[in-house]
């Protein structure tokens, strides 16, 4: 197996990956069938969205976000306003939520240059809590705290998706899309830009990398993924209300990415699925008592937050260090015939 991995290369391993990803969400709404457990698939496909483009902020370019919630919004809410108010299709709805999002990007990029760690952490914190009071007090365009109803669903001219299943399938099929790009940009110029601004923001830019445009171009493409995602989340529902893009909605994200190790997409989206099931332990493991799953449901924010200490303290790798040092450790160990040799 390992010479066969070799000889495809990182590329065709890619592929062959992304090819069974695409025929497995392809079989899910076949197999399953109860619509709740689709449900549930469809929205960690959607957290899975976001989580790619904090993957590429957070774990490639080293700038964390306590606000990606608020881009969330953005998305969600400048679709559904245009698409159910206004009357515009859903795909000119999509556009204007995803450039919506890039746009709070760029505002929060360019006065955030001079700022990194915790003090970047504060300003795309108070932008989150910035938009959340908006969304509750711009009772005329979103409803306020009651929420935004009515949302049509996902539709194409005369083709509209009003199945579980279909939403699963559109939703998914736009992940393994972005992570497939996202991957190879993690091997182009850019990609490696990233990375090395992650390590030392002086040392990338004594090799010629406009550190500025960086993170302008970076929060802005991770700001729009997370605007894309909204615009699923709210017609795939077809309601939305300020509460769906709190703080805890962002802590939740960042604990993904922390959870699956920076640098890693494969971990991060790992991460993002489990924790997006997690609260739902007994809909998708048999045997599960129900009363398991309502106390993670109580204790989730409680669960995360310990979920990001006991991570940076024991796996500041994550997931995917771990399962890299793990591996790294098999294959030091002599074989069975070397011992006995």
């Amino acid at each position: 197996m390992r010479a066969v991995l070799t000889r495809m290369g990182p590329g065709g391993v890619r592929l062959v990956a992304a090819l069974l990803a695409v025929v497995g969400v392809f079989a899910v709404p076949l197999v399953l069938q109860s619509t709740f457990t689709i449900k549930i698939l469809t929205f960690a496909g959607i957290n899975v969205i976001i989580v790619i483009g904090l993957a590429l902020l957070f774990g490639y370019a080293g700038q964390i976000s306590l606000g990606h919630a608020g881009f969330f919004g953005l998305g969600a809410y400048t679709s559904a306003i245009l698409t159910t108010t206004v009357g515009l299709p859903w795909i000119l709805g999509l556009v204007a939520g995803t450039a919506v999002a890039a746009a709070g990007g760029v505002i929060i990029a360019v006065p955030s240059l001079r700022l990194k760690g915790h003090y970047l952490a504060m300003a795309t914190l108070g932008f989150g809590e910035i938009m959340r009071i908006l969304f509750v007090q711009l009772r005329d365009l979103t409803g306020g705290p009651d929420g935004f109803s009515g949302i049509p669903p996902v539709s194409v001219g005369s083709l509209t998706l009003e199945t579980s299943g279909a939403d699963f399938t559109l939703v998914w099929v736009v992940a393994i899309v972005l992570l497939l790009l996202a991957a190879n940009l993690g091997g182009m110029r850019p990609g490696r830009a990233m990375r090395a601004l992650h390590g030392s923001e002086i040392g990338t830019s004594a090799c010629g990398v406009d550190i500025s445009r960086m993170k302008i171009v970076v929060f802005t493409i991770s700001a729009g993924v997370a605007g894309l995602a909204g615009v699923l989340y709210a017609h795939v529902l077809g309601f939305i209300s300020p509460t769906s893009f709190s703080l805890n909605v962002s802590i939740i994200l960042i604990a993904m990415v922390v959870l699956g190790g920076p640098g890693s997409l494969a971990g991060a989206v790992a991460a993002a699925v489990v924790l997006s099931l997690l609260p739902f332990l007994d809909a998708f493991v048999p045997g599960v008592p129900r009363e398991v799953s309502e106390f993670i449901q109580s204790w989730q924010h409680d669960l995360y937050g310990l979920t990001i200490i006991l991570v940076m303290l024991f796996l500041p790798r994550g997931l995917a260090g771990g399962m890299r040092q793990l591996v790294r450790w098999i294959g030091r160990r002599p074989s069975v015939e070397g011992d006995t040799a």
